[in-house]
């Protein structure tokens, strides 16, 4: 009994903001934003967009994809650092939204890897049979706990929504769906990534907080060190990975993460130039980009991996 993922969607805002139009509002310019980031736009969310309604309608594309109707989806599990509310769960608020019934539904908060927690949650959750399908979405409005006279944090990241249907089903060996997960969390880096607000501390939403070059240094050695668990736990070769989708915080992670590991730079699936960090949504968002391109197809196994606040950090290997 495997989870096969079955069904890709993203959403992206209407605004789509380049970096030229974010230096006439900030000390910044497009060549230091790409030389450094590799980010040539990003969308931010407008009036009437939420991470509710970006992970809606990522979920009904990827309901559409998968060929089935909402009220076959018996758990939910959003992947978000920024809900609409402090609660209700968003998770819940989608359910609705999408008609999916009475199922299971709830929020996952690990920031930039909260996509590969909630896919290993669902995962976990289909294999125990307490659901038979399940929607995994990755969404955020990061642009909403920014601080836009900070040029090192505000440039970095977008808002956008990925979702993927899981299905349980009994498969061959070598058939589709989660091959092995492994996540990782370690607190004591707090300060290096972080939010300065919150209900139980200042009451207030509080704005993000980053000391970039110190969370660079972390990401390259921790990713790299899990993608080796998951090879390690899978029984497969570097070699034998189709496709890499990974976290899109910064193009020179990306570069150094591949390079720590071996794998040619045309395996990874790149989508930061166009997208920035969507925290949460960027590995499924990425994901359905590949997938709706031709890129990745049926068969292939692909590699997902993703760092974030916390720190948190974790892989997926999975067969489509």
């Amino acid at each position: 009994m495997r989870s096969v993922i079955t069904g890709t969607g993203s959403a992206l805002p209407a605004q789509a903001v380049s970096n030229a139009e974010l230096a006439e509002r900030v000390d910044t310019t497009d060549d230091w934003i790409v030389e450094r980031t590799g980010i040539r736009q990003r969308h931010i969310a407008g009036e009437g967009e939420t991470t509710s309604t970006l992970a809606t309608e990522a979920a009904r594309k990827a309901l559409d994809a998968a060929g089935i109707a909402a009220d076959e989806i018996g758990l939910i599990v959003l992947a978000t650092a920024t809900p609409d509310h402090t609660f209700p769960a968003t998770a819940t608020q989608v359910q609705h939204a999408l008609g999916c019934g009475t199922g299971i539904a709830f929020d996952v908060a690990a920031v930039c890897s909260g996509f590969l927690y909630a896919l290993a949650t669902a995962d976990s959750m289909l294999q125990t049979g307490m659901a038979k399908k399940a929607l995994v979405i990755g969404s955020e409005t990061f642009s909403r706990i920014l601080d836009w006279e900070d040029r090192t944090t505000c440039v970095l990241f977008g808002d956008g929504a990925g979702a993927v249907v899981l299905e349980a089903r009994e498969v061959e060996e070598d058939g589709p769906g989660i091959i092995a997960t492994k996540l990782h969390a370690d607190g004591e880096h707090k300060e290096l990534l972080y939010v300065d607000g919150g209900p139980s501390t200042t009451g207030e939403v509080g704005k993000l907080r980053m000391k970039g070059r110190e969370v660079f240094r972390h990401a390259v050695v921790n990713l790299a060190d899990v993608l080796r668990e998951v090879i390690e736990r899978a029984g497969v070769a570097v070699e034998e990975i189709d496709w890499v989708v990974p976290h899109q915080a910064n193009a020179r992670i990306l570069d150094a993460t591949a390079r720590k590991l071996g794998l040619p730079a045309e395996k990874v699936v790149v989508t930061v130039d166009r997208h920035a960090n969507t925290s949460a949504a960027s590995v499924p968002l990425a994901l359905d980009v590949a997938v709706r391109d031709g890129r990745i197809s049926k068969g292939d196994l692909v590699m997902f991996e993703a760092m974030g606040g916390g720190f948190t950090w974790g892989a997926a290997l999975a067969r489509m």
